[in-house]
């Protein structure tokens, strides 16, 4: 008979320590993104702090797991150092119940390497419901307003050496045609682009991207597309990637900023604001990456798209997923009722 594995009584601060080190190996293996183990690293070390470094993980119940979240819950938020910003002390349910989702992947962890006998989130009390109003606000841009985006006319640059607007141009083709995450592109690299030499249309440029959890999807860009990638690499990008010859992840990477350096979710989120400026005041309003992915989906879906496909696009492993990224469509309702099949009778 095999015997149990031993329980390994460490602190709490030993106990993190190790898992951070698990969090930081899965983020180099692109198994979590660079920001979801950044927002694991911040939890767990504000778990350590509220349960006390010195404490003895195997210690802690479910009762003490609640104790710490009410606290968690009751200490101010502070992204918001404004009081007239956010009414009241305290974080949201929804910013409570992230936070105590990283705790029990850390515990799940724990539990698996024996340095708790029992995971004590099985004993915690179950998350609250968030109480926000629902979101009545669409997400997605309108077809006009999407177009009008990606038609957006660049400003002048400040110096000939700054024009980037052929980088520009692919970014938001790819973030409103494909409908990628903004960690996936900021991560792209040249080698991800291949051409297909068989299938049709032959020649075609594919994409492999490197999605959550280490999935990998191949998606086919479209001739426009595949045309606003040949401009950049061929006349922009290699003025670019000169600039820093021995920089290695630069050389590696697909969007490179006027120094040549790769292109951070932060540079490619600003570089989407000075677009939506220079839209028409008619159809401007504000807009983010995660907008565009909605975007994507409710104007394929209402193209007659299935939405299996539409899930296989945007790297989503659940159709219920997409289902929460579609926006009602302006017009779409009247319409179903009208094509309704008892409408005409009576």
């Amino acid at each position: 008979m095999v015997a149990p594995p031993r329980l390994e009584r460490l602190t709490v601060a030993e106990a993190v320590a190790r898992y951070l080190a698990a969090v930081e190996v899965d983020a180099v293996r692109e198994v979590l993104s660079p920001a979801t183990a950044r927002s694991y690293s911040r939890d767990v070390a504000e778990f350590a702090r509220l349960a006390g470094p010195a404490t003895i993980l195997d210690d802690i119940s479910g009762p003490d797991v609640d104790a710490l979240l009410v606290r968690y819950q009751s200490a101010p938020d502070a992204r918001f150092t404004d009081p007239g910003v956010k009414p009241g002390p305290g974080r949201s349910t929804a910013t409570v119940n992230r936070f105590r989702q990283s705790v029990s992947r850390f515990f799940t962890h724990a539990a698996r390497e024996c340095w708790v006998q029992a995971d004590p989130m099985q004993w915690a009390s179950p998350p609250a419901r968030s109480r926000e109003p629902l979101r009545v606000a669409r997400t997605a841009l309108s077809a006009g307003a999407a177009r009008s985006l990606l038609l957006s006319d660049d400003a002048a640059p400040a110096r000939p050496d700054q024009d980037l607007a052929a980088r520009d141009r692919l970014v938001l083709a790819l973030l409103l045609i494909l409908g990628p995450r903004v960690s996936e592109l900021a991560r792209a690299e040249t080698a991800d682009f291949t051409r297909e030499l068989g299938g049709e249309p032959a020649g075609s440029a594919v994409w492999r991207i490197r999605g959550k959890g280490g999935a990998v999807r191949s998606v086919t860009l479209s001739p426009p597309l595949a045309a606003a990638l040949d401009t950049y690499l061929t006349q922009l990008r290699p003025r670019l990637a000169a600039r820093r010859p021995d920089d290695a992840d630069a050389q590696r990477a697909l969007l490179l900023s006027w120094r040549g350096r790769r292109v951070d979710t932060q540079a490619i989120r600003a570089l989407l604001r000075r677009a939506v400026d220079r839209m028409p005041p008619e159809v401007r309003r504000e807009v983010t990456p995660h907008a565009l992915r909605h975007t994507t989906a409710t104007l394929l879906v209402a193209e007659g798209w299935d939405v299996k496909v539409v899930a296989e696009l945007l790297g989503h492993a659940s159709i219920a997923t997409t289902g929460v990224y579609l926006d009602r469509i302006d017009g779409e309702l009247a319409a179903a009722v009208r094509a309704h099949p008892l409408t005409a009778s009576g």
